[in-house]
């Protein structure tokens, strides 16, 4: 067995590349499959915070600094999920050498059937590398010319280094009426829309209890569209019941729609 490695990235902070990490690596879990998520923002890491593993006494930091053994900083999350956090000192973050991160990737690729690496968000060093080492990167982006114009960027540096992008993770979708469509995204990116995840209050909720939003809230709409992205990428069929789910939503969707003209 070798995991398909899989780099989420984004041009700016605050996209949403950590919650789709999150999400999507706990829905692929789900689904059964072996699935580690990986905090490769070694300076401004927050997935363990996410998850309330902030705490972690061994995590990346210590591993990229030699001081501990990688098995030790893996902790288990939701769904079976397997977690390798990075540590939110600044001294941890001094101590920890980057380019040890393919020797990490290399004692576990062959452990697991998923590995999801959350990536620093925009370009660095420190970012080149976990962009390197994936099969596919998958960007995430606001449906905003500021984010398209920050992942332009992150698209051609994959490109750069013989990368690839396999897509995007169009994010916050319906947030407001001047936003860009789909058709306008994937038209500027050169690059296919994966998934649209909608902009919904659940994510937040969630994230309040520490908790991925397919977890605490499953049926929600956004959980709905990362338990679709997990399914895609696994080669398999959405759980029926998420599938009546999904219809009930998209009813209330025209329904907004018709009423209130899109809002």
């Amino acid at each position: 067995m070798t995991a398909k490695v899989y780099t989420i990235a984004s041009g700016k902070g605050g996209a949403g590349k950590t919650t789709t990490t999150v999400n999507l690596g706990t829905s692929l879990a789900e689904l059964g499959k072996k699935t580690l998520i990986l905090d490769a923002d070694i300076g401004m890491a927050n997935l363990g915070l996410v998850l309330g593993l902030e705490k972690s006494e061994v995590t990346l930091h210590e591993v990229l600094a030699g001081t501990a053994d990688v098995e030790d900083a893996i902790y288990d999350g939701p769904n079976g999920l397997k977690v390798l956090p990075s540590g939110i000192s600044l001294q941890g973050f001094q101590n920890a050498d980057p380019e040890k991160m393919i020797d990490v990737m290399g004692k576990l690729v062959e452990k697991y059937d998923y590995m999801l690496i959350d990536a620093p968000a925009g370009i660095s060093k420190d970012g080149v590398v976990p962009l390197a080492i994936a099969d596919d990167v998958i960007l995430v982006v606001n449906p905003e010319i500021s984010s398209l114009a920050d992942a332009l960027k992150i698209k051609v540096l994959v490109e750069m280094i013989d990368s690839t992008v396999m897509g995007v993770v169009l994010n916050r979708v319906g947030t407001t009426t001047t936003e860009l469509s789909k058709q306008k995204v994937e038209s500027l990116l050169d690059a296919r829309i994966l998934e649209t995840v909608p902009d919904d209050t659940n994510v937040r909720n969630a994230s309040a209890f520490r908790m991925p939003v397919v977890v605490k809230y499953p049926e929600s709409p956004a959980s709905i569209s990362f338990k679709r992205l997990a399914a895609s990428l696994a080669g398999v069929e959405m759980p029926v019941e998420t599938e009546e789910v999904e219809k009930k939503e998209g009813f209330v969707d025209r329904l907004a729609r018709a009423l209130f003209g899109g809002i």
